[in-house]
C-alpha cells in the first residue's frame, strides 16, 4: 500500500538524519514520489543549465519552428545512423561548481611549490596584481576573438603593437610579429625562414642552445628533410655556402655571454643567416642581437609578467630585419588609416595567409599567444624602461654576488660573463649538493657532465641567495660578499657586452606607471574591443562559447601558476592527476586510446598528428608514403601543416552539396595506393553538414594503406553523439580553445592535443627532459618534441578538465544537441532571406551553416565585407567571412547563446537584408549607403557635418535593440587595408596632436 502522506507531514528530523530514500522506504513510497522529494529537498542547480543558453521552453519553441518534437529526434535526423554513439559516455557524473572548486583546490595542493633555480628559459616573475585582475582574469580581455574585424578590435591591436615595439627595441631589429607559441617553435620558424630565404638545406645549431629548443628544431628539420647539425657554434664551417642559418643562444644555456661579432661577420660572408635565441630581460642591460649583426631574434616573453604555469601558455617572440618581413611567420600588427584618414591598427600582410597559399604557406601558424603577449606588453608599459632596467640590474647583481661568493669558496665557474645564470663545478659531490638542496626545498639544474646550473629571477631575494650558499656549504652571505671587494669590476656594466642604446622610447612606455593610470589605460583599450561580454560571436569553425568563471579560476591558483615545467615529477602530482583524468575523459569522448597534450595550438596538433603518421609509416618500412589527400574545402592550416610534415598535398574535390566527392577520392586512393600517407578531413564537413559517407571514406583510405587524420575543429557537433575513433579515424587534434572552453584570448592561447588509436601511440611527441608519457625526467622517446614544454600550455588544461567534470555525460551530450539546435533554428529563420548553401540529407545542418550572399554583388554591389562592417553598427562581430566558400558567411552560434540572442542576431541579418533590398529598389544610394559607409563611429554620428543620404538614426541605431547604453561603438571608421600594406609600419607611431 502506498503512503498518502504529504511532504508537509514528513518528519524533518528523520529526513535530515536518514535521507530521502530511507525515509521513503519507511513509508513504502513510490520511486516517482521519492524522486519528487529529492527534487524538493536536495535539488541543486546543475552547471549544464548555466553553460547551455536556451531554457527548456526556448528549446521547445525552437524545435517547434523546425517541426521537431525533441532534441533526440533532431539528433536522429542530423547525424547518420551508422556513426551514432548511442551509449552514455563513461565519464563521471557532474559535480557542482562549488564542489568542483573544492576538488581542484585539493588537486592543486598536490603540486609542491619549491624554490626553482632551474632556468632554461623559464623563470618566476612578479605579475602586477592590477594586470592579473584586469587582463588575465578579465573576460573582457580573455573572450575576444582574433582581431580580423579591426574596427572593433582597436584596443588589443594597440596593445599588441606595444608588444611588437617592445620586442623590436629590446632586440635591436626592425620588425616583429604579434607573438608565436613559445621559444622552441619560434627558433624552428627562424631556421625555417633561413631555409626558405637561402634555398639551402643545412642548418647548424649551437650545442649551448636550450635542449628543448634543440629537440623541437630537430623534429622540424627531419620533416622538412633538412640536414641538422649540432655542435660548437664557433667551429661551424659555412665556406661551402650550403648552410641556410645558424642558431645561437644569448646568453647560452649555461649562462655564458659570448662575443659573436666575428662569427656573424664570417658566416654572413658565406650567405648564412644568423638567428639568436635571446633572453628578453637580459637585453635591458646586454648588447642586443641586432647590434652584433643577427638577422633574426627569437625567445619567450614569459618573464615579462607571465606565470610559469608548468610550461605555458607563454608568448614566444620573433623579430627580424626589414628585408624578411614578407616571409616572417605569424601575425603582425600594422598601422594604417581609416575612412576619415585617422590612424588605426590592423593585422598586416600575413593575415590568414594559409587560406591563400595553402601548402605553399610559409608557416601553419593560426593561433598566436595574444593574451600573454598583451600581458607582457602591459608589464613593459607599467614598469617602463627604467623599471625594466632596474629589475634586470637587480637580478644580475644578485647573480654576481652568488657567483663570486661561490667562486671565492673554491667552486669553479664555467664562464666569465653572465647575466642571471651560472654553471659551476662544485667542490663537493653532486649527491651532497642535491641532498642539501632537497632539504631546503630548492630545485637546481643538474647536468650530465657533473656541473650544476643556477638561474635567478625577479622573485629572488637576498635570503634566497644566502640559502643557496648553504646548499653549496659555502660559509658566507650576500651581505658579506657586498662588503668585500669580490664583485668589484665584475658587473656587466663594465663589460664589452654592456648595452649602450636606449629602448622603450615611445611615450606609451613612460606614461602609465601609477596604478590609477595603468588601470584607466587597460580599461580604455578594453572598451574599444568587442568580446563575449558584449554579444555573441558567431564564427563558423571557431566555436566562441561560454568560458565560465569557475572553469577559469584555477588558472590563478598559485600551485598551478608557480611551478617550473622541469621540476622532479614528485612535485607535480596535481598536474599529473589532471593529465591522467583529462586524457581518460577525452579518450572516452573521442574513441581514441591515447592523448598527447604537448601541441600548444590546433595547427601544432595537426603537425604533431601528421608527424606521428609519418613515423608510423617509416617504422613499417613505408618511407615512400608521403601523399596527403585534403578536400579543397579544408581549413588552410591543413595543407600548410602537411607541407611542414614533409608531405605532398593532393586536393580532393567537393560535390555541389558540400560533401566530399567519394568517386574522386577513390580514384586518388587508387592512383596513390603505394605512396598514400593519409587523408585529412574535417567532420562534420567544413561546409557544415554530417556526411553520410564518412565510414566509407575512412575504409577507402585504410584499404589503400593510408591513415585518416580527422581535424577536430568541429568536435563541438560530436561530443556525446558520435566518436571519430569509432567510425574510422586514426588521429585527431582537439581544439580545446573551441569545444572544451579554453577562451580565445584575442588570438590565443590555444591548445591542440592529439588523440590517437593504439597503433600510433608509440609515435606521439616526446621531450628531451621530461617524458610526457610517464612524467619521468631526462627520458626521450617517440618522434621528438613539437613544442618547448612537455605538456604544452599546461596551466590552461584545468579549464577543459573542469568543463567536462561539471557537465558530466548527460550535460556534454545535451550541449552538443543544443549547438545543433541553435544552428538549425538560425538557419531556418534566415533561409527566407538568404540562401543556405549546404544541408544534410534530411535537410538539416550540423552546428554551423553557410549563408550565400554572392548574388547580392550583382543586384546591389554588396559583398561579404560590407555586411561584416554593417554588423558592427548592430553590435555584432561578423561570422567567418568568405571561407570555406568565397563570398559567403559561415555561422556557428554555439550552445551557450540563448534564444533571445539568436533572434537578435537573426533580426540584424534580416534588417540588413532589407537595407540591401532598399538599394536594389533605389531607395538607398548605390554607393553611399549604410553598408558601404559602415561602420559608423560615434564621432561621425554626432558631428555637425552629416551629408549622407540616409539618417543618423539608420546609421547608428538601425533596430530598437541597438539603442541605449549598451551600444557598442566602433572607435574607427572602415580600415584602409591597401594603404596599410603599401605603407607598412609595425611599431608604435608618433603621438599626433589630433589623438
Amino acid at each position: 500500500m502506498q503512503s498518502t502522506l504529504t511532504v508537509s507531514q514528513c518528519s524533518r528530523l528523520f529526513f535530515i538524519q536518514h535521507g530521502v530514500k530511507k525515509y521513503a522506504r519507511g513509508f513504502r513510497m513510490s520511486a516517482a514520489r521519492c524522486s519528487k522529494l529529492q527534487d524538493i529537498f536536495l535539488s541543486r542547480e546543475e552547471f549544464e543549465t548555466r553553460h547551455i543558453g536556451p531554457r527548456e521552453h526556448e528549446q521547445a519553441e525552437m524545435l517547434k519552428v523546425l517541426g521537431i518534437k525533441s532534441l533526440d529526434e533532431l539528433t536522429e535526423k542530423a547525424i547518420p545512423t551508422n556513426i551514432r554513439h548511442n551509449k552514455e559516455l563513461n565519464i563521471e557524473k557532474p559535480v557542482s561548481e562549488f564542489d568542483l572548486i573544492k576538488r581542484i583546490s585539493a588537486i592543486a595542493d598536490k603540486n609542491e611549490i619549491w624554490r626553482s633555480f632551474i632556468g632554461m628559459g623559464y623563470y618566476n616573475c612578479c605579475i602586477p596584481h592590477t594586470i592579473m585582475r584586469n587582463i588575465f582574469e578579465n573576460p573582457g580581455w580573455t573572450t575576444q576573438y582574433t582581431p580580423y574585424q579591426p574596427e572593433i578590435a582597436q584596443g588589443r591591436l594597440e596593445s599588441l603593437l606595444n608588444y611588437q615595439t617592445m620586442i623590436c627595441e629590446l632586440s635591436g631589429l626592425e620588425v616583429a610579429n604579434a607573438s608565436l607559441l613559445d621559444e622552441g617553435t619560434a627558433a624552428a620558424e627562424a631556421l625555417g625562414l633561413a631555409h626558405r630565404f637561402t634555398k639551402r638545406k643545412r642548418i647548424f645549431v649551437s650545442d649551448k642552445v636550450h635542449p628543448q629548443t634543440i629537440s623541437v628544431i630537430a623534429t622540424r628539420a627531419a620533416s622538412l628533410n633538412l640536414e641538422f647539425q649540432l655542435g660548437d657554434i664557433f667551429e661551424v664551417d659555412t665556406t661551402r655556402k650550403d648552410v641556410a642559418g645558424i642558431l645561437i643562444q644569448y646568453p647560452d644555456t649555461t649562462g655564458a655571454i659570448c662575443d659573436f661579432t666575428d662569427l656573424v661577420e664570417r658566416v654572413h660572408a658565406d650567405g648564412t643567416l644568423v638567428c639568436a635565441a635571446a633572453d628578453l630581460l637580459s637585453l635591458a642591460i646586454v648588447k642586443p642581437p641586432g647590434e652584433f649583426g643577427a638577422d633574426i631574434c627569437v625567445g619567450t616573453s614569459q618573464r615579462f609578467g607571465v606565470p610559469l604555469g608548468y610550461g605555458g601558455p607563454h608568448a614566444g617572440f620573433f623579430a627580424c630585419r626589414q628585408k624578411f618581413v614578407r616571409m616572417m611567420p605569424g601575425r603582425m600588427i600594422g598601422v594604417t588609416r581609416d575612412s576619415q584618414e585617422r590612424t588605426a591598427y590592423r593585422l598586416a600582410l600575413q593575415t590568414r595567409e594559409q587560406h591563400i597559399r595553402r601548402d605553399k604557406a610559409t608557416s601553419n601558424i593560426c593561433t598566436a599567444q595574444a593574451l600573454l603577449a598583451n600581458i607582457s606588453a602591459m608589464y613593459a608599459v607599467y614598469h617602463g624602461p627604467v623599471g625594466i632596467k632596474n629589475i634586470a640590474n637587480r637580478v644580475h647583481n644578485l647573480t654576481l654576488g652568488l657567483a663570486e661568493g661561490l667562486k671565492a669558496d673554491g667552486h669553479e665557474l664555467v664562464s666569465q660573463w653572465y647575466f642571471d645564470t651560472i654553471t659551476l663545478r662544485p667542490k663537493l659531490s653532486i649527491d651532497k649538493v642535491r641532498k642539501n638542496a632537497e632539504a631546503a626545498r630548492i630545485n637546481l639544474r643538474y647536468n650530465e657532465n657533473g656541473t650544476v646550473g643556477l638561474s635567478l629571477d625577479e622573485t629572488t631575494k637576498v635570503d634566497d641567495v644566502n640559502d643557496l650558499f648553504k646548499v653549496f656549504s659555502t660559509d658566507t652571505t650576500m651581505e658579506k660578499v657586498i662588503d668585500s671587494d669580490l664583485i668589484k669590476g665584475k658587473n656587466l656594466s663594465i663589460s664589452p657586452f654592456h648595452r649602450k642604446s636606449s629602448y622603450l622610447s615611445h611615450p606609451v612606455f613612460h606614461s602609465y606607471h601609477s596604478e590609477t593610470k595603468i588601470v584607466r589605460y587597460m580599461k580604455s583599450l578594453e572598451n574599444k574591443d568587442i568580446s563575449l561580454v558584449h554579444s555573441m560571436i558567431p564564427l563558423g569553425s571557431c566555436t566562441m562559447k561560454l568560458n565560465s568563471t569557475t572553469e577559469m579560476m584555477p588558472c590563478s591558483f598559485k600551485n598551478f601558476t608557480d611551478i617550473h615545467p622541469f621540476v622532479p615529477p614528485k612535485q607535480s602530482k596535481g598536474y599529473q592527476q589532471i593529465f591522467v583524468e583529462l586524457e581518460r575523459d577525452l579518450c572516452e569522448i573521442t574513441g581514441y586510446d591515447n592523448i598527447s597534450f604537448q601541441p600548444n595550438s590546433g595547427a601544432q596538433g595537426e603537425y604533431a598528428g601528421l608527424r606521428s603518421i609519418q613515423c608510423y609509416h617509416e617504422s613499417r618500412g613505408d618511407s615512400n608514403r608521403k601523399v596527403c589527400l585534403i578536400p579543397v574545402s579544408a581549413h588552410g592550416t591543413n595543407p600548410a601543416s602537411a607541407q611542414m610534415a614533409g608531405m605532398t598535398v593532393k586536393p580532393i574535390n567537393v560535390r555541389k552539396d558540400g560533401s566530399i566527392d567519394v568517386e574522386h577520392l577513390k580514384a586518388m586512393t587508387d592512383k596513390f595506393k603505394d605512396t598514400l600517407s593519409c587523408l585529412m578531413i574535417t567532420y562534420p564537413s567544413t561546409n557544415g553538414v554530417f556526411e553520410e559517407t564518412i565510414g566509407d571514406v575512412c575504409e577507402l583510405v585504410h584499404k589503400a594503406g593510408g591513415q585518416v587524420y580527422l581535424d577536430g575543429a568541429n568536435m563541438n557537433a560530436q561530443v556525446g553523439l558520435c566518436r571519430p575513433g569509432d567510425y574510422g579515424s586514426d588521429v585527431s587534434h582537439l581544439n580545446l580553445h573551441k569545444t572544451f572552453c579554453i577562451p580565445h584570448g584575442g588570438g590565443g592561447p590555444g591548445m591542440g592535443p592529439i588523440g590517437v588509436k593504439r597503433h600510433l601511440a608509440p609515435f606521439l611527441p616526446s621531450h628531451p627532459i621530461v617524458n610526457p608519457i610517464t612524467g619521468e625526467i631526462k627520458v626521450s622517446r617517440g618522434v621528438g618534441a613539437v613544442s618547448a614544454a612537455p605538456y604544452g600550455s599546461s596551466a590552461i588544461l584545468p579549464i577543459s578538465w573542469a568543463y567536462i567534470k561539471m557537465m558530466g555525460p548527460g550535460g556534454l551530450r545535451k550541449a552538443t544537441q543544443v549547438a545543433i539546435l541553435n544552428a538549425n533554428y538560425m538557419s531556418k529563420r534566415l533561409e527566407k532571406f538568404y540562401k543556405i548553401l549546404y544541408k544534410g540529407k534530411a535537410g538539416f545542418v550540423a552546428h554551423e551553416f553557410i549563408l550565400d550572399i554572392r548574388d547580392l554583388k550583382k543586384s546591389a554591389n554588396i559583398e561579404a565585407v560590407d555586411i561584416a562592417k554593417r554588423l558592427m553598427d548592430y553590435g555584432f562581430h561578423a561570422p567567418t567571412m568568405s571561407w570555406p566558400v568565397a563570398g559567403t558567411f559561415m555561422i556557428e552560434p554555439t550552445e551557450s547563446e540563448d534564444k533571445t540572442e539568436l533572434d537578435r542576431f537573426c533580426d540584424a541579418f534580416i534588417s540588413i537584408r532589407q537595407e540591401i533590398q532598399d538599394i536594389e529598389d533605389g531607395k538607398l544610394d548605390a554607393n553611399i549607403n549604410p553598408l558601404k559607409m559602415a561602420p559608423h563611429t560615434q564621432e561621425q554620428v554626432i558631428s555637425d557635418k552629416w551629408d549622407r543620404p540616409y539618417s543618423r538614426e539608420l546609421a547608428a541605431f538601425p533596430t530598437p535593440s541597438v539603442k541605449g547604453s549598451t551600444k557598442m561603438w566602433p572607435t574607427v571608421g572602415r580600415i584602409d587595408d591597401i594603404y596599410g600594406d603599401t605603407n607598412l609600419f609595425c611599431t608604435c607611431p608618433p603621438i599626433f596632436s589630433e589623438q
